[in-house]
């Protein structure tokens, strides 16, 4: 039983800046047409994200297939926290506002500064940043890490603006002093995951922490002057804010709040905060600073020590049961995506459920533009995936190959399709092996995104989809014993009961329904 995710490949329209569409991909075809086919939902609330109106993304993603089931996350998490009177209720908030007002310091706030509501979102940070005036906090910076990802590649100003029109209002009613201090991309600094380049890293902490990058007047100046570059925000080079000199040094004594919800990108600058004599990254100085995320990023690992919002583990993921079986189960993905086939599927627990049973591969990811690598490592993912399949001695597998998503990214439509043609040549491959291995093989997307490569304006777009994902199910022992039940509620949920269903097993009660009935 192997599960294929190809991240980041919705459906869309066939038209020609769908980059699915428009790559030659005869083993996607052959599949569709040799396989048990259906469009699921993997957006909103069918990820337990508060709307429909939400992108989906490939945590979330991950999360509900490992766990079987929609849970609350991330964003949902963070709106419950304020409507349910979260503030007066976090020991956390209480201790960190406490040692600012002893201190006297400053409250910095770091992260995405967006609406694309997959890593933060800009409303939460409008009101975080009002409880502290309101509790008696005057001086407060924030350091914006610019998206141009899960939202338009050139929207950074809208955001600026919006953020510094709300902070002219707020500091003039509460007498203070709330100021934007620092810029950067979130692909140039700071947000870097899985430890694929803590080179990032060092630049983000070089920015917000020792202002160590060019000097304007203003966040709008330093825009522009960055945007000179021809670069789009996700990669633009940082700024800091100042007359003579940065206004937003991070300080002894001073609090910092990681607003992000999302964890992957923020685990390394959560430990670059907390671990003092971190080996990774080279520091001029290390303030002693009350640090706060937003939600543990690190169940297993608590990073970091201080969060206001708890986000528990799930106890009864696929993996669990998988263990509780004694079935044998292999994951693997490059760097990239590794985490999520780990990690985010086993239900926000980093290692393994069971060293015997289970065997975990990471393939290292290159480092630097994948419109350049546009075939990432999806050869080397197969090349692994066959010789496990080839022991003979496996139940099971899953694997996830990034091409659909990372190079979506880049907004490079011609880059997508070389892409997607690359991992076609190894879903062959893999296609080939299940076969060999008279096994049975989904392969499903996480959440869409090279289907779309323009957005409705003609610009390019470089952000997650709305879009429904294809879930091809083909079984080489297949004997007409089940049908797929179409439903407009399908949704990545029902993958996990799919599965042990077609193992020969009852799925568990409490998982969503599977996308199969057998028939009497």
């Amino acid at each position: 039983m192997v599960v294929c995710i190809v991240d980041g490949i919705g459906i869309g329209k066939p038209i020609e800046t769908n980059g699915f569409h428009m790559a030659k991909k005869p083993y996607f075809d052959w599949l569709q047409k040799n396989s048990h086919y259906m469009e699921i939902g993997a957006h909103g609330t069918f990820v337990g994200l508060p709307s429909d109106e939400d992108i989906g993304n490939s945590e979330v993603g991950h999360n509900t297939i490992g766990s079987g089931r929609i849970l609350p996350q991330g964003a949902s998490l963070v709106n419950s926290f304020f409507e349910e009177d979260g503030f007066e209720k976090s020991p956390v908030w209480k201790q960190l506002v406490q040692h600012l007002l002893n201190k006297k310091s400053k409250l910095h706030f770091l992260g995405l500064l967006s609406d694309g509501n997959v890593h933060s979102h800009i409303d939460h940070l409008k009101i975080l940043i009002e409880q502290a005036l309101k509790e008696g906090i005057k001086e407060i910076r924030i350091h914006a890490l610019l998206d141009g990802r899960d939202v338009s590649p050139k929207s950074a100003e809208k955001y600026i603006q919006e953020l510094e029109n709300f902070l002219k209002t707020v500091n003039k009613k509460y007498t203070a002093k709330a100021l934007i201090a620092s810029c950067g991309g979130r692909e140039n600094i700071t947000m870097d995951r899985y430890e694929a380049n803590w080179a990032k890293v060092e630049k983000g902490w070089r920015t917000h922490v020792e202002g160590d990058a060019p000097l304007y007047p203003s966040a709008m100046e330093g825009l522009t002057a960055v945007y000179s570059n021809g670069e789009i925000d996700q990669f633009l080079e940082p700024f800091v804010i100042g007359e003579t000199k940065p206004i937003g040094l991070i300080e002894d004594g001073d609090g910092v709040l990681t607003f992000n919800f999302r964890g992957d990108r923020v685990v390394e600058i959560s430990r670059a905060f907390e671990e003092k004599d971190l080996m990774h990254i080279v520091k001029k100085r290390h303030p002693d600073v009350f640090y706060v995320g937003m939600l543990l990023y690190d169940g297993d690992k608590h990073i970091p020590k201080n969060y206001l919002i708890e986000a528990k583990k799930v106890e009864d993921t696929m993996g669990y049961y998988h263990v509780k079986l004694g079935q044998k189960i292999f994951a693997i993905s490059e760097t990239q995506k590794y985490g999520h086939v780990t990690y985010f599927w086993n239900g926000n627990r980093s290692g393994k459920l069971d060293e015997e049973l289970e065997t975990y591969i990471e393939i290292k990811s290159d480092l630097g533009d994948f419109d350049k690598r546009p075939a990432m490592k999806c050869k080397e993912i197969t090349d692994e995936v066959i010789k496990l399949l080839k022991t003979q001695i496996y139940d099971g597998g899953r694997l996830n190959y990034p091409n659909g998503d990372m190079v979506g990214h880049t907004g490079n439509l011609q880059a997508v399709v070389a892409s997607i043609e690359a991992l076609d040549e190894q879903l062959g491959r893999l296609i080939k092996a299940v076969d060999e291995a008279s096994g049975v093989l989904i392969v499903v997307a996480d959440h869409g995104n090279c289907e779309e490569m323009v957005d409705v304006t003609g610009s390019v777009k470089t952000s997650h989809t709305k879009n429904k994902v294809p879930f091809y199910l083909y079984d080489t022992q297949f004997q007409n014993e089940y049908i797929l039940k179409n439903n407009p509620q399908n949704g990545l949920a029902n993958i996990a009961s799919t599965v042990f269903n077609l193992m020969g097993y009852e799925a568990p009660k409490h998982y969503s329904p599977s996308l199969i009935e057998f028939l009497s």
